[in-house]
């Protein structure tokens, strides 16, 4: 009953017309901050969410788990060490590779690029590179028809488009020796595009792995092997187990080794974001005491009046205790409806603003996505909401004390 009461009175305390305009202001302004820091919270925090689901669905599915590549030049016997990969239990899948650098050309248009001569049927069971790769050319992907998928941004900086020929410039080596021959220059025709929006499309192009070979003048050698594992996160650690069960020495190389450093980044944004988030929401719930400390002193006649119709120190202390609270709710609702509202469209928005800006903010070349990822978790909104509540109401804590403390006699008296 007292706390029905106490509720009821808070509520009509915090919602009534007659109170000092100050403290009116006052109360306004702190909801605002609350509901100013929920909303900035829950947008940074889906931000981080948006480029983890994009690092888990987008980079790593395309790029293989971890690598194996001959010491002591391109490995020869491959098919077996494939079968000796394949033995062990955390790998799932393993494909042959041929990797090189090459000179992209077209035109006046010239284009450094990552060559990777990849056979279809094997590559499937390693990447998901298919799903990013325009048409029918995945399907069509096939050795001696001098064919290349581009990476979207290589195609951007070639200006060049699915259908059209450039020319690949391989350099080669002189028999016998280190040096170098005049590069050869094969001519190929665009079959299709690689569309993954980040960093990866502005430095990888695809062949087919006979071509490559030829290309290379390897033979039927290839540069390596990639795994796909069980489980991503102890991809080094299976990496470096299945190396010491192999009878070549081989170069080991996982993801973790080169995009490992996004993963740390965004958990210490993360973390971050959380410090950030008490830190924001706790000033703007603790501009509640001197909100609550000036209604305690303008409510100081209806207090004293309550005291004398018995109302105990109790009941006093919940009224102010659930006027504080009832503005963390409302600011809390009211920054969380505005930060979801906002994640949701943040793609878009950001989108906008380039376009009104004329300026890019995340470039493909750089980032490992060209667009700002968002995604809402349930869990983000819930967690930021209730530190909203109850650092209001640990703000409430001594204002309602003081109120406890009026004299009601004095009070009464000096009306």
């Amino acid at each position: 009953m007292l706390s029905s009461l106490s509720l009821l009175i808070g509520y009509r305390f915090s919602r009534s017309r007659k109170r000092n305009q100050l403290v009116s202001f006052i109360s306004i302004s702190s909801m605002i901050g609350i509901a100013f820091g929920v909303s900035v919270i829950i947008v940074g925090l889906s931000a981080m969410n948006g480029f983890e689901r994009e690092l888990n669905h987008r980079v790593l599915s395309v790029i293989p788990h971890g690598e194996f590549e001959g010491v002591r030049g391109p490995i020869q016997d491959w098919p077996k060490m494939i079968e000796k990969v394949d033995q062990f239990q955390d790998v799932l899948a393993a494909a042959p590779y041929v990797r090189f650098v090459a000179l992209a050309e077209n035109g006046q248009q010239l284009k450094a690029v990552e060559v990777r001569g990849v056979e279809p049927v094997s590559e499937d069971g390693v990447s998901d590179l298919s799903k990013y790769i325009s048409g029918e050319s995945w399907k069509n992907f096939v050795p001696g028809k001098k064919q290349i998928i581009l990476g979207q941004g290589v195609a951007q900086k070639l200006a060049i488009k699915t259908g059209d020929f450039l020319t690949l410039m391989v350099p080669e080596k002189k028999s016998g020796s280190g040096l170098l021959k005049s590069p050869q220059r094969i001519r190929l025709q665009v079959s299709g595009l690689l569309k993954l929006h980040g960093q990866i499309d502005h430095n990888l192009v695809l062949i087919p792995l006979a071509d490559a070979q030829q290309y290379t003048g390897i033979g039927s050698a290839v540069s390596g092997i990639s795994v796909k594992v069980s489980d991503v996160f102890r991809a080094s650690e299976i990496v470096r187990e299945v190396g010491r069960q192999l009878e070549q020495y081989v170069y080991l190389t996982s993801w973790q080794r080169k995009y490992g450093y996004l993963y740390r980044d965004i958990q210490l944004v993360r973390t971050i974001l959380y410090l950030v988030m008490f830190l924001v929401i706790g000033v703007a719930s603790f501009n509640l005491v001197s909100t609550l400390t000036m209604a305690v002193k303008d409510r100081a006649s209806e207090i004293a009046i309550l005291r004398t119709m018995g109302a105990s120190d109790h009941l006093i202390r919940l009224i102010f205790m659930w006027q504080g609270v009832f503005s963390g709710v409302f600011g809390s609702l009211a920054g969380s409806a505005a930060g979801i509202a906002i994640s949701f469209n943040l793609t878009h928005i950001i989108q906008w603003m380039e376009r009104l800006f004329h300026h890019h903010f995340l470039s493909g070349d750089i980032y490992f996505v060209d667009f700002l990822p968002s995604q809402v978790r349930t869990e983000d909104v819930l967690m930021v909401s209730v530190t909203a509540i109850v650092l209001s109401l640990v703000a409430t804590l001594y204002p309602a004390s003081r109120a406890n403390r009026l004299n009601p006699a004095s009070v009464l008296s000096s009306k």
